[in-house]
């Protein structure tokens, strides 16, 4: 039997309560189809082996994962999201004043992240088909840098919400990571040169917008690009943390890996130690 900590008076001091951690966010928090998917709302494509999961581990606290693939931000705070599975309540619902750490990954499907990603895609060598980078600059305007510009305040609204519905909370927001290294791999993915830098720099410009909004408001920005550059869709299976436009194991193109859940996990565990 354990014994409980004795204070001076003699009286047994009460067990230090567990972290109460809400993890929000889209399919990048969720880890769809990564194994074990959690059965309760099999349309929300969540693992109980995602990144919210590592760090409630690693920080002994107690997790409540609301974070469902192809979460927009207005599913965070105003309309139910819709899934195979049934309708999703509101995520921003999942907190309260005993809320202790939020983390929050989303903003991706605010403009289409993957779709846009997906565009990239060429199966056969330049100058065969079409490239993502041109189309969307075309005109000598960024379309992608200009929707995200125009979500960033969205972004900030719904931090502002957060903070209201968990002021006790420290609340962090997690950024999208390293899906492709410079110049792509067109030999192993079929994404051209110029056109794999144009998509990480879409990504990149994202994670600064998000971490501005963020900031403004003294909310953490935690940046995962390092933690996982040199583990992008070009790496070698073993050592991959995205899948691949054709993945090479159980999860969907363009997300993190199990691999790469556990290593986000551990790095955002790290920073909010």
């Amino acid at each position: 039997m354990l014994a409980l900590p004795v204070v001076a008076s003699g009286v047994a001091a009460a067990a230090p309560q567990p972290i109460e951690y809400v993890a929000l966010g889209d399919s990048a928090a969720a880890g769809p189809l990564i194994p074990d998917q959690d059965t309760a709302q099999l349309g929300c494509l969540r693992s109980n082996h995602n990144y919210p999961s590592v760090v409630a581990a690693d920080l002994g606290a107690r997790l409540t994962d609301v974070s469902c693939s192809s979460a927009r931000t207005v599913n965070l705070t105003d309309v139910p999201q819709s899934t195979v599975g049934g309708p999703v309540a509101r995520q921003i619902d999942a907190l309260g004043p005993t809320t202790d750490l939020v983390t929050i990954t989303s903003g991706a499907n605010d403009f289409g992240l993957v779709t846009t990603a997906l565009s990239c895609v060429n199966p056969l060598p330049q100058p065969t088909g079409f490239s993502c980078r041109d189309r969307f600059t075309k005109g000598g305007q960024d379309q992608q840098v200009a929707q995200i510009d125009a979500w960033a305040p969205a972004w900030g609204a719904m931090l502002d919400r957060v903070r209201e519905r968990a002021p006790q909370a420290r609340v962090a927001v997690i950024g999208y990571g390293t899906y492709i290294r410079p110049g792509g791999c067109p030999g192993t993915q079929p994404i051209w040169p110029q056109d794999a830098d144009y998509l990480q720099s879409v990504i990149a410009h994202m994670n600064a917008a998000m971490a501005a909004q963020a900031r403004s408001r003294g909310v953490e920005f935690v940046d995962i690009t390092a933690a996982t550059a040199g583990h992008d869709i070009c790496a070698e299976p073993a050592g991959a943390y995205y899948t691949g436009v054709v993945p090479g194991e159980l999860a969907v193109p363009l997300h993190p890996t199990a691999l790469g859940m556990r290593a986000i996990g551990a790095h955002v565990a790290q920073q909010l130690r």
